[in-house]
This record gives C-alpha cells, structure tokens and sequence, in this order.
C-alpha cells in the first residue's frame, strides 16, 4: 500500500513510540477494506510496538481503532486516511504512543480539565485541506481526556450517512450526535464552543495585558510580516487573529510563492507562525477585532470576546472573505448545498448535478476539477464573456458535461428546505427566467475585505478596502494596513508579504517620531 520512500519515512517516526498501540480493524470482503488492511499491515510491519487484532461488530466498515494498554483512548478513522488525512494518521499514531505533542501546554491542559462525556464524529474529504487540523484537534483530544471519543469519517466512501444527515460541505463536526459545526477549526477554537467559561477567561486574560507599541490586527501573510519586522526591531509586539494563516489556510496548491516552487496553504500557514513565534510576540488567536478607537497614548482594539487592548500604533492586515451572491435563498442554503471550496467539498457532490458561479479563473478551475466528479457542471458568468485565461476555456469547453452561460444573472437559490434543490437565473440578453435543477453551487465571484467593522473610523474606497497611501499609512495618524484588506492592487501572497513587511517599518518609523512625553504614556 505505501511505496518504499513512504515506509521509510514513515518507521523513522514510529520509532518515536513511547508506548504500544493496539489497531483494532474492521473490515469486510470490499475492495476498500483490504486496501485498508493492507496499509495497516504496511504499518505494523514498521514497529515492533504495534499489534493489530481484528475487530466485530462495527457501525463503519471499513475501519480501524487506535489505542494503547492501560490508556481510556477512544480514537477512530472509518475509511483510509490518505490524501491530506495521512498525517492525521500519523501523528495520531505517535500521539497514541505517548509521544508529546506541539501544542501549548496551556491547552492540552485545558483539554484534560474538561468535564463531561463528548462523542464528536468528523466528516472530511481527502482532497480537503482544512480537514486535517479538525481531525488532527479531535485525535489529539481523545488522546488526552478519556470523556472524549472522536470518529473522523471519509464522507466519499460513507456517502449514505452524508445523505441521511444532510451533510453539504468538509469538514463537518457533530457532537453527540447532534450538529456542532462546520468548517475549519483547531483545538482553541473547539475548546472555546464546549468549555463554557473559557471565554470570559481568555478575556480576562487578554485585557490584563500592558500597551504593545505595535498591535497587528490579522495573522496572515500580511500580519505575519508585519509582526516580525515589528519584532525585529525590538518594539512590544502582539497579535490578534481569528485564525492564523487567514484566508492561506484554505489555498490548496501555491506554486507562485517566489524560491518556494510548490506548498500547500495549511503548510505556509503552520511556517508562518512559527517564524512569528520565534520572536517575543503575543499571539491571541481565536479573537475577532470589532471596534477601533483612539484613546490616550494610541489606540484601543475592542474584541468580540469582550476583551480590549491597547497599542501605541496598530498595524491592521484583516485580509478578505468570499464573496457572496446576495440572493434570496444564498443564505439559508450555506453549507446545505451552497459553498465555495471545490477542492474541499467536491467529493460530496459525486455523481450530481452542481453550478460554478463566475467565469474568472476561480471559477473555470473549480468547474474543471468537479467537471470529474459530478455528473454535469453549469458555469454561469455575468458578462458577456468569461474572464479566465485562455488555456482554463479551452480545457473548459472540451468537457462534455460543462455547460456555460454567460450574460446570465442568479437570481435566487431553491431548495426544499433543507437542501439546494435548484437555481433560478435570468438572460439578461432576453430577460427570460429559468430554473436549472441541482444539487449544489460553487460561488467563485471573488473576495471581500474584511472592513465592516471600521467603516466610521477609517477612510474606505467604494469596494470597501482601507485607503492606504506608500507607506501603508490609513487616514489615522498611527494606524497602518496591510494585504487583501487595503487598496494596493494585485491580491497575492508574495505581496501581501511585502506590504506587511512595509507596513511594520512604516509603524517602527512613526513611533521613533513620537514626542517622548507621547510614547512615554
């Protein structure tokens, strides 16, 4: 099942083992569950600390089981954890084994404090790379609270329970038994939905901190740059995100990122925060900034958790969102048959019928990769014409089950209730409506900046996006931005880099410039 290279790679890692792991297989006569035993033996065959017995009676077939004698470790994979979820396997492995995992003490300690029995079932896709921290949190969780069990699921090979429990999009998260979220999330983030004072503690926490000289508000690239040009000049530096990586987590293949010929974004984001943790820099991750004021001596930063922090200059890289639609319908259908990752959610829609909205490269790329899961693909685009390159509408138009339409305005997403169930769309040369009947719809129409909460505090353009001038500097004295969020035009990586990078000189500068009785307060 794994070539030579894997294997070798592999039982390096395994001689990390600190303690036996006990596989418990459960397999049937398929093709997929003899795939399955043979990775298993692969794996057993590489450590004298794994023993597989054979297993009866399970509720998912194929699957195995991880334990460890004397450990209360209630840990599944039903399906083969290939793909992205191969280090899930992995590291789950090693966890299971008693090796220390990377995470902060602070947590795991919270993990094993949590009261209560938690039974949480993960359904991912091997093409999704926001799968594995959902899976990766969860495993490591099992692992260290015996009230907690975690059963992560391929949704491809476990279509009927997709169906059954109406599930649209990866990774979705159920918590004994019932709906507990969808979409990425790492271990900070699970803790604060099901532990219920960890907020109001994170808050506390974060409100008893001293003035930083620069805050960045935003941990992707940009604020990733920005932190560390700021650190690097020995200023008190903090970070605030939602997420660190922002929108770079969901990126499957960056190829454009200059001397780094190929990555994947969950890897650049990992590499970003570990370059920023290198420096003494604070990091309040899992923290959604909602106001901005000036007060004496710089600026308050207002959360949503109800903490507040203050800083000398702040440094604002929030980066952009999808764009939505904004049709009736849209909404209630999130998630339930409307999405906007093909890479993540594809697998779920084998063998039906889907929409790709927007014919620029996004959108010709997405129609392209479903083109060969799904039974048909409807491309609509606004214009007149499809906006991708050319070599994308040429691979475009030589599928057989794609359809364009362009000049063509959604109007309205259908449903039954629970799930799309159609579009409605109107020619906008004729103005004639009709209704294409489907099972779900990929909005691909760009992005947004992630500004709304600054619209009376700083100078916006049109589209929403921080004025900003050479230096990275916003209508306030003081505060600076960075990235997708800003009016610098081309929205890549490497430059939102750049900008970050600008942005952190530009605030070390201002604050060199500061009278002494004003930096001093």
């Amino acid at each position: 099942m794994l070539d030579a290279a894997l294997k070798t790679q592999l039982k390096g890692y395994l001689e990390r083992l600190m303690r036996p792991v006990e596989i418990t297989t459960f397999a049937g006569d398929d093709a997929k569950s003899r795939d399955m035993l043979a990775l298993i033996a692969d794996i057993r065959g590489l450590s004298d600390k794994i023993t597989v017995t054979a297993g009866k009676d399970a509720a998912r077939v194929p699957s195995f089981a991880l334990s460890s004698p004397g450990q209360d470790i209630s840990l599944t994979f039903a399906g083969l954890p290939m793909g992205h979820e191969f280090t899930s396997l992995v590291l789950a492995l090693l966890q299971t084994g008693g090796y220390p995992a990377k995470v902060e003490q602070a947590i795991q300690d919270q993990i094993r404090a949590l009261k209560g029995q938690f039974r949480f079932e993960t359904y991912f896709s091997l093409s999704c790379q926001n799968c594995p921290d959902v899976v990766q949190a969860l495993n490591l969780m099992a692992v260290l609270n015996p009230g907690i069990e975690h059963v992560a699921i391929d949704g491809a090979l476990f279509q009927g329970e997709v169906d059954a429990r109406q599930v649209m999009s990866v990774p979705t998260i159920f918590l004994n038994g019932k709906l507990f979220g969808a979409g990425r999330m790492d271990a900070e983030q699970i803790l604060a939905k099901i532990d219920t004072g960890a907020v109001s503690r994170a808050a506390e926490s974060i409100s008893a901190q001293a003035p930083y000289e620069v805050l960045v508000v935003g941990g992707g690239p940009a604020g990733a740059a920005a932190a560390i040009y700021a650190a690097r000049k020995g200023i008190r530096t903090g970070v605030v995100a939602e997420r660190f990586g922002g929108q770079v987590l969901d990126t499957m293949s960056i190829e454009n990122l200059i001397s780094v010929p190929h990555t994947e974004g969950p890897q650049l984001a990992r590499a970003l925060e570990t370059h920023v943790r290198e420096y003494e820099v604070d990091i309040f991750n899992t923290q959604v900034a909602t106001g901005l004021e000036e007060v004496a001596g710089g600026f308050r930063v207002t959360l949503a958790s109800g903490a507040a922090l203050n800083a000398t200059s702040v440094i604002l890289s929030t980066g952009a969102r999808w764009r939505k639609m904004g049709v009736p319908g849209e909404e209630h259908y999130l998630a339930r048959g409307v999405t906007f990752c093909p890479h993540c959610d594809g697998p779920l829609f084998k063998g039906k019928r889907v929409a790709v909205i927007g014919g620029g490269n996004s959108g010709a790329e997405a129609a392209i990769d479903l083109a060969g899961l799904v039974t048909h693909v409807t491309l609509i685009e606004f214009d007149k014409a499809l906006r991708a390159d050319d070599v994308l509408q040429r691979k475009l138009r030589s599928l057989k089950n794609v359809t364009i339409l362009t000049e063509t305005r959604t109007t309205e997403v259908k449903g039954d209730g629970a799930r799309v169930t159609g579009l409605a769309c109107e020619d906008r040369r004729s103005g004639e409506t009709r209704e294409i009947a489907l099972e779900g719809i990929f909005v691909q129409i760009g992005l947004m900046p992630n500004t709304d909460w600054l619209k009376s505090t700083l100078t916006l353009s049109p589209r929403g996006e921080i004025v900003v001038d050479a230096h990275g500097a916003t209508s306030l004295p003081g505060v600076f931005a960075a990235g997708d969020c800003t009016t610098a035009p081309y929205k890549q990586i490497v430059i939102a880099m750049g900008e970050g990078a600008r942005a952190g000189l530009a605030a070390f500068d201002h604050l060199i410039r500061l009278p002494v009785a004003e930096k001093a307060a």
